[in-house]
């Protein structure tokens, strides 16, 4: 444990050392955020921030190699690299052409699910791994593995893009997703897992001190869409499925909110949310701050978090 923690706290200290390196050459490059022109008017004048940081987060999804070259944690390394992948090809033609939309999201989808699909087959085929849903420790449904990495993979996917959707605030990502990552960290018995999630939590708090509200970089996709798969991969290897619309709670609420609205206004033209993802809801509506809608979400996901722990611990 206490080679894990050096190892985490030598990736926080390489990210926040880099971090300005790597600003200073992605504004040389002119690989700058381009804003949607519906955003509300206080994120227009983000324009021009560097985009893609989240590369950096690499220093953490590598570091366990270093070290303890398990499976797992090869897994778990090639899982974030090649999101993160898929993540810089859309942000690379977001920043260099000025296209808010980026890559089709059918080139991403494709792009993500093949990456799942050949990781699955590799977790299951070389490593040990039951093809189950778990539902407590005596009951579990049994499942062709066939089936199980079909499920798995809408699962991932689903997921994975839920989780890039909270990345819409100044370190909203990064305070909802290190308490995750933790959960993952105090419920796994593996220590390559342990050590992932620890050099993860990091990373994010390297890279939190610049995209914090004023952000001097954004992750971007490069950055968010790998967190969302490595945290739904996470899901799929420590088996804790029944506890996921729990401990995803915030990433399925701002998935659900953009769904809520796409349906309802279709048939009513009227929209549910002022905007969403939800948490432009509470900026527009109430005037929330920034760094209010941070906090309070953070806070929400370390409430989903221990109340996952407790669960996984005394009652499945």
């Amino acid at each position: 444990m206490t080679s894990a923690l050096g190892v985490a706290a030598i990736t926080f200290f390489i990210v926040v050392c880099c971090c300005p390196v790597l600003i200073r050459g992605l504004r040389t490059l002119k690989l700058t955020q381009p804003i949607r022109s519906e955003l509300p008017a206080d994120h227009q004048a983000k324009r021009g921030t560097p985009l893609m940081a989240g590369i950096i987060l690499l220093a953490g999804a590598l570091a366990p190699l270093m070290s303890h070259r398990g499976g797992f944690a090869l897994l778990l390394s090639a899982m974030f690299a090649l999101f993160s992948l898929v993540g810089f090809l859309d942000d690379y033609k977001k920043a260099a052409f000025q296209d808010p939309s980026g890559i089709s999201g059918r080139t991403k989808l494709i792009l993500q699910f093949v990456v799942t699909g050949i990781l699955l087959l590799v977790l299951y085929r070389y490593l040990p791994f039951n093809p189950g849903i778990y539902f407590h420790s005596e009951m579990q449904l049994s499942l062709h593995p066939g089936v199980y990495i079909v499920l798995a993979m809408l699962f991932i996917v689903g997921s994975a893009n839920a989780i890039n959707f909270t990345d819409g605030l100044d370190g909203l990502l990064i305070v909802v997703a290190i308490p995750t990552y933790f959960f993952f960290f105090a419920v796994s018995d593996r220590l390559e897992v342990q050590l992932f999630c620890l050099t993860m939590i990091g990373g994010l708090l390297g890279l939190l001190l610049y995209n914090i509200y004023p952000a001097r970089a954004f992750m971007g996709d490069t950055g968010s869409l790998a967190i969302g798969g490595s945290l739904s991969f996470l899901a799929v290897i420590e088996k804790v499925e029944i506890l996921i619309p729990l401990l995803f709670f915030v990433y399925f609420a701002e998935q659900l909110s953009v769904i809520l609205q796409v349906w309802y206004y279709k048939k009513t033209k009227v929209r549910i949310f002022k905007m969403t993802p939800i948490h432009y809801h509470f900026s527009l509506k109430y005037g929330w701050s920034e760094n209010k809608i941070v906090l309070i979400f953070g806070l929400v996901s370390w409430c989903c978090s221990v109340a996952s722990w407790l669960l996984w611990k005394f009652v499945l």
